[in-house]
């Protein structure tokens, strides 16, 4: 009776080895999952992202105004007849 349990006992622990231990174990299955939901997070935030890029896009090819808006803001360009002043604050010590 004592072999029977021992028998037993053995096959099932062999049995489940590969469910805690092995290729597809749980411990692979639930860090799998906390990747999937990481990466989710991460493409949601791509995709908003991309949705800005696509508005900005769309706004230079149909509108003048966002033209100038990135040269005024990104290369410092100014109208005919305005004047451009820089102020520089002094450091504070």
């Amino acid at each position: 009776m004592r072999f029977i349990q021992i028998t037993l006992l053995s096959l099932f622990v062999a049995l489940q080895s590969p469910l805690w231990f092995g290729n597809g174990s749980l411990s692979t299955v639930w860090r799998l999952h906390d990747q999937i939901d990481a990466q989710e997070i991460e493409n949601a935030r791509l995709a908003e992202r991309n949705k800005a890029l696509i508005a900005q896009v769309v706004d230079l090819k149909h509108g003048l105004d966002g033209i100038e808006e990135r040269a005024r803001a990104e290369l410092g360009m100014v109208k005919e007849n305005e004047t451009f002043f820089h102020v520089v604050e002094s450091p504070t010590h």
